[in-house]
């Protein structure tokens, strides 16, 4: 069986096998192989995944590899039948990075972090690999610390993202700030649109949505006062939600650059290092607050409900799952199913 449609592509990110792992007390990370593996051999009726999107941090991909580095993982993806799209920048400290709001140092790290990052997906399009696709980066602060001075520290934020997208443009890359609710500055939708609009780069800097993360902004759980929904809502009234989410993606759509399809059952999880943020369910948890198809369509139309066709690849972010789950290939067959049927319901084919 053919896909319906071309487009959006279907990508798998590679970051759940490294991400909240390999710290003390922590699961085992999955190398780049198995993760590889698993994504080439999904299959839902004849219909693969078509790439994937890449976290530039070992034992993956070493943010200081080489052009020879570089050109055996493009041969090494490319063998597997898949492209590679959107890249995480490791901007965080324990990564080499800095907080974006923190000393002249820290901040200093985040852009040469981010330097390198551009740099090797500027690369991967070089080497044909890597048709389209963002760097994706955050504050790399906590909300608490970015609470003490609000103002002050969205505007050193602000400051940090604008250096990093002149560093962007350089190499000819868009940056992805991904919502989330640990971070600082950008732990709710009204935040995340102050920061955006404060950085005023709407052709660099865009949004990277995440279902399940932008599911707990309509909860407001590290900002109650932008809550969408009230709380303890029991989740008896789906136009609620509908509604909830209507005005979320009015006011972040137009920002948004990159999408991650996700489950989420309403609740938070950390792992190993990683502080509490939006839980990535499976694609059929029967806890999951979202119609995935459904939902997906508030990112992807637009107000009038017509196409936006801004997104050309949809990533499912299986961040943090137990490697039990992620060593199933019935996992990643039915991630892919739904996203399936979110081009199916939302896609397009082109000449």
């Amino acid at each position: 069986m053919s896909a319906k449609n071309q487009y959006p592509k279907l990508h798998n990110a590679m970051w759940p096998g490294l991400v909240g792992k390999g710290s003390p007390g922590a699961e085992p990370c999955i190398d780049l192989d198995t993760m590889l593996d698993l994504t080439a051999k999904a299959e839902v009726g004849g219909v693969r995944f078509d790439g994937v999107d890449l976290f530039l941090f070992a034992p993956h991909i070493e943010i200081d590899s080489t052009p020879d580095d570089l050109k055996r993982i493009a041969d090494k993806v490319r063998g597997k039948g898949l492209v590679i799209g959107s890249v995480v920048a490791p901007i965080w400290g324990p990564t080499g990075g800095g907080s974006a709001m923190g000393t002249p140092d820290e901040r200093k790290a985040f852009a040469t972090q981010v330097r390198k990052a551009c740099k090797i997906a500027a690369k991967f399009r070089e080497l044909g690999i890597r048709p389209e696709g963002v760097v994706r980066i955050d504050s790399a602060c906590g909300v608490e610390e970015w609470a003490a001075d609000p103002r002050g520290n969205t505007k050193k934020i602000a400051e940090t993202f604008r250096e990093a997208c002149l560093i962007a443009e350089d190499s000819g890359e868009r940056l992805a700030a991904e919502g989330e609710i640990c971070w600082g500055g950008m732990h709710s939708w009204k935040h995340m649109l102050e920061l955006l609009e404060t950085v005023d780069r709407p052709k660099t800097l865009g949004f990277q949505a995440d279902m399940a993360h932008t599911l707990l902004y309509t909860l407001g759980y590290n900002a109650p006062e932008h809550a969408l929904l009230p709380a303890n809502w029991d989740w008896s009234d789906p136009a609620r939600l509908d509604n909830a989410l209507k005005t979320l993606t009015a006011a972040l759509r137009p920002w948004t650059f990159d999408f991650h399809v996700a489950q989420n059952d309403a609740t938070v999880h950390g792992s190993g290092t990683h502080a509490k943020t939006g839980h990535h369910c499976q694609a059929k948890d029967a806890q999951g607050k979202l119609n995935i198809p459904h939902h997906a369509g508030f990112w992807l139309r637009n107000d009038k409900g017509e196409l936006t066709k801004s997104i050309r690849h949809l990533c499912w972010d299986g961040c943090m799952f137990p490697n039990a789950v992620m060593m199933k290939q019935e996992t990643w067959n039915d991630i892919l199913g739904a996203m399936i049927a979110v081009r199916d319901a939302h896609g397009w084919t082109e000449a």
